[in-house]
């Protein structure tokens, strides 16, 4: 018989410790070993206890939720699984927390009612967390790189490309979960300016969507934003399907055209990559690149092998770099994948590919940085 998930619950409301260490009982497979008001007795019970997750609030007295994750990933990595208000603020500090190595993020219950139904989601999130690969981390992160009047600074190490002129239907798909806000900001903050179109289908709950997008856009060379009904993806603008709903595309003659719906979910998820990628997949004349990165399960694979075989360049992170090397794993094993790549590569396997189906080439930004001053 496997042992059971430790897990520790770190939060300042007594209730709600409560409610999440009633719910979690319910699961043969979870074991609460103890709780904590704050970091400073979590501390403690981590050397104590030793558990698999935290589920951690991010207000909380004496530390904060996002100071105490922090230092915790520096000198102790574990899965942590933020647990957070859907005020601004809340979601604000938890795509913060996701950024800095949490693994994944719930919004704080407001009743009786929405814990329950946290519970469930809960268990579910902390069974994956628990297979989860962490990475220890030498200092908080930093944003990579400001936009100034468009243009991203200080990035000698991007790869941009020589074409100025995409083909009208140049795409690029990106999907993602476990993992998946860490990663991506990785890629965004490393792509230059005026790359086609960029859609992105992350796992997220409703309300921290536009959270991160809003965060990642002050980093990136281009504009992101959550999508909304009805809106033209163009060329330098990247859009993320807000969390509850599937995102697709159609070609409109000007641009692909976003579709937002509440369908049943895919895979248990909406949004759902597949759900995405075959949009893209069945535009006559669609020119793509297609990415998965870090997440549990299969998402993807199926969308991202009908995406190759209307031509499109597809790339899937490795095992070693990956939180969860699920979506990945099965994308690869499906055989879909041209390239297989570290995190901190592929950007510029991106910049390549869309380069290569334009027709143009790239080169360094290092032997640009003359005309750049």
């Amino acid at each position: 018989m496997n042992a059971k998930i430790k897990v520790l619950v770190v939060d300042d409301s007594a209730m709600v410790r409560k409610m999440i260490c009633e719910s979690l009982a319910k699961d043969p497979q979870i074991e609460v070993v103890g709780t904590a008001p704050d970091p400073y007795v979590a501390r403690e019970k981590i050397l104590e206890l030793n558990p698999d997750v935290l589920t951690l609030d991010i207000e909380m007295p004496r530390m904060d939720g996002l100071t105490f994750l922090k230092i915790l990933q520096q000198h102790k990595p574990i899965p942590v699984i933020i647990i957070s208000s859907l005020t601004q603020a809340g979601s604000s500090k938890a795509m913060e927390a996701l950024a800095c190595g949490a693994v994944d993020v719930l919004a704080k219950p407001s009743s009786a009612y929405s814990i329950g139904h946290l519970g469930e989601q809960l268990a579910a999130r902390i069974k994956v967390a628990a297979g989860a690969k962490m990475f220890k981390r030498a200092a908080a992160i930093a944003p990579v790189a400001p936009r100034i009047g468009g243009a991203v600074l200080g990035c000698a190490n991007l790869v941009r490309p020589t074409a100025t002129h995409w083909h009208p239907r140049q795409i690029i798909t990106i999907g993602a979960s476990t993992g998946g806000v860490e990663a991506l900001t990785e890629v965004l903050t490393h792509l230059p300016a005026n790359l086609p179109g960029i859609a992105i289908t992350q796992h997220i709950p409703a309300g921290f969507s536009k959270a991160f997008a809003d965060r990642v856009t002050t980093q990136t060379a281009f504009p992101v934003r959550e999508a909304v009904n009805g809106e033209l993806l163009t060329p330098n603008l990247c859009l993320i399907a807000p969390g509850d709903f599937h995102l697709t595309l159609s070609w409109a003659g000007a641009g692909y055209r976003v579709t937002l719906n509440q369908n049943p979910p895919v895979h248990y998820c909406r949004p759902a990559v597949d759900v995405m990628f075959r949009s893209v997949a069945n535009c006559p004349g669609a020119k793509i690149v297609s990415v998965i990165l870090t997440g549990m399960g299969c998402d993807g694979a199926l969308g991202m092998k009908e995406q190759k075989n209307v031509g499109a360049r597809t790339i899937v992170q490795d095992q070693a770099t990956s939180v969860v090397y699920g979506m990945p794993r099965a994308a690869a094993e499906m055989g879909v994948a041209d390239s297989i790549l570290p995190l901190p590569k592929i950007a510029d396997a991106i910049v390549h590919a869309a380069t290569s189906m334009a027709g143009a080439t790239t080169i360094p930004t290092a032997q640009l940085e003359p005309a750049l001053h």
